[in-house]
C-alpha cells in the first residue's frame, strides 16, 4: 500500500479517447480507495472529453503530442501512475511523483528494466491476452485497493437533442478512426431501413472531421428522403452530450471505436462489429463484468454476447487477423467487414434488444 495514504494521484493515460475511457475503472478504484486524495488524469490534448464531468477526478490536465513541457511541478504527486508500459509515461511518473507504479514490460531487455526499478508497484504487460480494462484493474491490484470494475462515461451539461417521449431510437455510429474497421455505407443503410421497420427512429453520430461528414453523408444519400425519422448528430455534440444521448437508446450500433466502449459504458444494448481486431484486448467492456480474468472475451466466435454487449464477427477463416486490413496498413478496407452482410447485424440487433 502506498504509505500512508496519498494526498494526491496522478494518472497518466497519453494514448487515444478509447484508451482514455478504460482506465476509467482505475481511477475509480482510487477514489474509492482514497476519498480525500486530489486525483488527477494527464491525457494528450484531445482526448479530455472522454473524462468530461468525470466524478472521480479533481482535474484534467492535458499535453499536446510532443510536448515535453509538462502541466505540473516536479514531484508534485505522492503518487503517479503510468497506465501504459511506453517510455513516456513512465518518464512522466517519474518526474511527478513521489512513488510510482505502473504497467512494465514482460519480457524486459536491459533498456526497460528501469520501469520496474522506479515503480515501487506494477504489474507485467500482457497486451496479447489481457483486457485493456483489466490491464489497468491489474494496478489496483498491485496498489492492494479493491477494484471498481465498471468503465464511467463522460458527463454532458446540454439538454437532450432526442425527444424520448417521441419513442424509441437507435443511435448508430458509422465512422472508426480507420478505415480497416469500417462496413459499408450501403449495408448501413439496409441496417437502417430495417431498425426503421422495427418502428425505431435513428440517430446517425459522429465526431466532426471531414471524413466523418462525408461518410455519413454517404449513407443519408442511399437512405429515401420519406422513409423514416432520422436525426443527424454528426459534429454536433461533445462526448458527454452524446453519452447522454446514448443513455436514452433503446439500443446502439458501431464498429470497434472508441464511441462503441462509451455506449457499452452507457449500459445499452450495444451491437458491435469486429473484422481484423482482438476481441480480447478491444471488445467493449460489458456491464457489470466483476469476475478478474484475462478478457470476457473469446478470440473467434461468430457472434458473442457478455451482458449488455453482443460482438459480431466477420466470418472469413482468417477472422481477426490482427492485422491493419488486407493490405495492412490504416487505410485499407478489409474484406471480412466489407463482405458481411446486413442480415448477420440485424440478427444480432433482434437478439440483443429486451
Amino acid at each position: 500500500m502506498p504509505a500512508p495514504n496519498p494526498r494526491s494521484i496522478l494518472v497518466i493515460c497519453m494514448r487515444r479517447l478509447g484508451d482514455v475511457l478504460l482506465c476509467t475503472p482505475l481511477i475509480a478504484s482510487l477514489r474509492r480507495a482514497y476519498p480525500d486524495a486530489r486525483i488527477d488524469a494527464l491525457v494528450f490534448k484531445g482526448t479530455e472529453g472522454m473524462l468530461e464531468g468525470n466524478p472521480d477526478l479533481d482535474r484534467c490536465l492535458t499535453m499536446p503530442n510532443g510536448s515535453r513541457k509538462l502541466p505540473f511541478p516536479w514531484r508534485s504527486y505522492d503518487l503517479a501512475i503510468s497506465t501504459q508500459a511506453n517510455d513516456r509515461p513512465h518518464l512522466i511518473a517519474f518526474l511527478a511523483g513521489r512513488s510510482r507504479a505502473g504497467i512494465v514490460p514482460g519480457l524486459v531487455p536491459r533498456a526497460e528494466r528501469w520501469k520496474r526499478w522506479h515503480c515501487r508497484w506494477w504489474h507485467e504487460n500482457d497486451a496479447e491476452r489481457r483486457h485493456t480494462v483489466e490491464q489497468a484493474l491489474k494496478l489496483a491490484d498491485a496498489l492492494g485497493i479493491a477494484r471498481h470494475p465498471d468503465v464511467v462515461p463522460p458527463r454532458g451539461n446540454a439538454p437532450p437533442l432526442i425527444d424520448v417521449a417521441d419513442g424509441a431510437y437507435a443511435v448508430l455510429h458509422l465512422a472508426p478512426m480507420f478505415r480497416y474497421k469500417a462496413w459499408t455505407p450501403a449495408r448501413w443503410a439496409e441496417l437502417v431501413e430495417a431498425l426503421w421497420q422495427r418502428g425505431l427512429r435513428v440517430v446517425i453520430s459522429g465526431g466532426p472531421a471531414a471524413s466523418e461528414r462525408a461518410l455519413s453523408d454517404e449513407l443519408l444519400a442511399l437512405l429515401p428522403k420519406d422513409g423514416g425519422a432520422l436525426v443527424d448528430v454528426v459534429g454536433k455534440l461533445t462526448l458527454g452530450d452524446l453519452a447522454n444521448v446514448i443513455k436514452g437508446a433503446a439500443l446502439f450500433v458501431g464498429p470497434d471505436t472508441s464511441i462503441t466502449h462509451l455506449a457499452a459504458a452507457c449500459g445499452v444494448p450495444v451491437v458491435t462489429l469486429f473484422g481484423p481486431s482482438n476481441p480480447l484486448i478491444w471488445g467493449p467492456w460489458p456491464i457489470g463484468q466483476t469476475i478478474p480474468g484475462e478478457s470476457p472475451w473469446r478470440l473467434v466466435a461468430p457472434i458473442q454476447t457478455r451482458g449488455n454487449v453482443t460482438i459480431v464477427q466477420g466470418v472469413k477463416a482468417c477472422v481477426p487477423c490482427l492485422v491493419e486490413g488486407c493490405d495492412r496498413h490504416k487505410e485499407s478496407r478489409a474484406a471480412c467487414l466489407d463482405e458481411m452482410p446486413a442480415a448477420r447485424v440485424i440478427a444480432a440487433v433482434d437478439g440483443a434488444r429486451p
